[in-house]
């Protein structure tokens, strides 16, 4: 009996014994072919993953904050090598480097010289973006702008999108569904702003490697207040917001909710050289490595030199090029592939599309511990298994 009473335990409780949630799609500039998908989106409803499923995607949202950005340019509102001041209405400045200006170029390919000094660039509804620029703990006092010192840091995109909203005269959410969500016709938004109640329906949520909640569980319903404030969770009064006071409200530097099958049709585009998107040098410049791995002039999220980051362009990264101590080999073939990682609340993700081929693969997984052991690469072991199943 006790024998039944364990296996009765064992197969009656699925979620408990259910793979964490799983998706790949791989991609050509034609087709979209959904290639791995396991796991449960929603572990209380038993609910699946599906490749249709919107995820919170991480940092990939810079790339497509990234995009936005040169529409912008191709729009004539933006100049990526303007001082950003001037569309600011304030000085941005290091303040150990007030005569050196800092540029979108320097901000997109994170040469800014500025850091997050641990989680300064979660800016709530209450508060600026120059209030907390004004914090010493955000500079690397010891590097000037634009000194080919490169340092991933997330704040760098609250920046990016109050320019956007200055220049513009749109909010951020908004202004990315104009831009670019609703002309690749991507049922994905930032913060759950813009999304439909049928992507709301389906959203993922994101567990610990602990198994407790840690985004998303929304229950079918979009949550009441769509960005960080101090007054009560579930209400906010956007209505009086001053477009461009915190671009960080809507987290463009990791905020996107999108499928696997969307982030694809985003992965398409660019294979495509942004074709019918993007200006030819747009897209040139996007894709152009501003910065790269020498082994002594730059620091990763993690502050270390780890060989993750060998080239960096504007929001988008280099992997399997080669470089001195680089350890970015993520497919192991030798080819050389352009996108972007993410990495939060347990996820781990990646766009990458081999730019000869036009072949690519957008992916996710889930319930990664923070410590995760990397494997042959500066990648977890994780990433890798997942794009050795996939592939």
């Amino acid at each position: 009996m006790h024998r039944l009473a364990a296996l009765l335990v064992l197969f009656c409780t699925p979620a408990l014994a259910a793979p964490p949630a799983t998706v790949a799609v791989a991609f050509d500039r034609q087709s979209i072919r959904p290639v791995l998908a396991e796991g449960l989106a929603d572990k209380a409803s038993r609910r699946g993953v599906t490749a249709d499923d919107p995820v919170r995607i991480a940092s990939i949202s810079k790339l497509v904050t990234a995009l936005g950005v040169m529409r912008l340019v191709d729009e004539g509102k933006l100049d990526l090598d303007r001082d950003v001041s001037d569309y600011l209405g304030w000085d941005l400045r290091n303040p150990a480097w007030p005569d050196k200006p800092i540029t979108l170029r320097h901000l997109l390919s994170h040469q800014s010289s500025l850091v997050d000094g641990g989680e300064l660039y979660i800016i709530p509804l209450e508060d600026t973006l120059r209030r907390r620029l004004a914090d010493p703990r955000v500079w690397d006092t010891a590097q000037a702008p634009g000194s080919g010192w490169f340092h991933y840091t997330n704040l760098n995109f609250p920046v990016i999108a109050s320019v956007m909203e200055r220049a513009s005269g749109e909010r951020f959410d908004r202004l990315m569904t104009r831009l670019v969500l609703k002309p690749l016709k991507l049922d994905a938004c930032y913060n759950w702003s813009g999304c439909s109640p049928t992507a709301v329906s389906r959203a993922v949520v994101l567990y610990r490697s602990t198994g407790e909640v840690a985004k998303d569980d929304l229950k079918g319903r979009a949550p009441g207040c769509l960005v960080t404030t101090r007054a009560v969770a579930d209400a906010c009064d956007l209505a009086l917001y001053p477009l461009g006071g915190n671009g960080a409200l809507f987290s463009p530097q990791g905020g996107l909710r999108i499928s696997m099958r969307d982030l694809a049709k985003i992965g398409q585009m660019l294979s495509r050289q942004g074709k019918g998107f993007l200006k030819p040098a747009s897209y040139a410049q996007l894709v152009k490595p501003q910065w790269r791995f020498d082994g002594t002039n730059g620091l990763g999220e993690d502050g270390t030199a780890s060989g993750f980051f060998c080239a960096y362009g504007l929001a988008i990264q280099t992997i399997e090029s080669g470089g001195t101590r680089c350890r970015d080999a993520l497919f192991g073939d030798g080819t050389a592939r352009l996108g972007h990682s993410g990495d939060a609340y347990g996820l781990k993700s990646g766009l990458w599309w081999d730019p000869a081929s036009g072949r690519g693969m957008a992916y996710f997984t889930t319930e990664v511990p923070p410590d995760a052991s990397a494997g042959r690469t500066a990648f977890t072991r994780a990433e890798e298994s997942l794009v050795e199943r996939a592939r």
